[in-house]
């Protein structure tokens, strides 16, 4: 008797192909036509560094779906950003006509998914690779990067300021509020603290599987 394996269908081992797809070709629609090449490039670099070094690494270091989704989501927020610079994103003007605002909501928009991914990819990386996976010390510090890492990006801006002078407004995108680079900083650290809320639990079901594939693999 003849016995027929049936293959196992992995959905996540074409997941990053088709996302990865789908950022690269948002990219370079952003770049077409981009209102200005130089904005463009310094909102896009994350993903122009990123992308490649996740290929690259993928067969060694997977990732989660979760993460991969997050990551492809954020993606094209920033290629958005960087093709309308983010004071211009005609979406931000409906809403901020809509509802009445002062000013252009984009960049809080994007400063909120600066919180809310990388705190995915923050706790996956030391959920993997620190003793810390199951402690109650990952949330907290997952948190405290992801805010030490938006000053960071504050301090990149603040020197583009210097460096640039008027020439890097459409980068800064600060729209005349003295305390645009607060509301950064503000707007990351609860965009991290939402997504450890209600992401960990579907996380570390797909952290458990991605142990699981290994091990089958091994």
């Amino acid at each position: 008797m003849t016995t027929v394996a049936h293959p196992t269908v992995v959905p996540r081992r074409h997941l990053p192909t088709v996302l990865a797809g789908v950022v690269a070709v948002g990219l370079a629609v952003s770049a077409w036509g981009a209102k200005d090449p130089t904005t463009w490039f310094l909102e896009t670099m994350w993903v122009l560094v990123g992308l490649p070094l996740i290929v690259f690494t993928w067969r060694r270091f997977p990732l989660t779906n979760l993460l991969c989704c997050l990551l492809a989501a954020h993606a094209l927020v920033l290629a958005v950003g960087g093709h309308y610079t983010y004071a211009e994103v005609p979406l931000g003007d409906w809403v901020r006509d809509t509802f009445g605002l002062d000013r252009n909501p984009y960049d809080r928009f994007g400063h909120l998914m600066q919180g809310f991914v990388p705190a995915l990819l923050v706790r996956e990386l030391l959920s993997r690779t620190s003793p810390l996976r199951g402690s109650r010390w990952l949330a907290p510090l997952t948190v405290c990067a992801c805010l030490a890492f938006s000053a960071v990006f504050e301090m990149l801006e603040w020197l583009a300021a210097v460096t640039g002078g008027q020439a890097a407004d459409a980068f800064l995108a600060t729209q005349g509020d003295v305390w645009d680079t607060q509301w950064d900083m503000f707007c990351a650290l609860i965009g991290a603290t939402v997504s450890v809320l209600v992401l960990s639990r579907v996380h570390d079901r797909q952290l458990a599987a991605l142990d699981a594939d290994a091990r089958q693999v091994r």
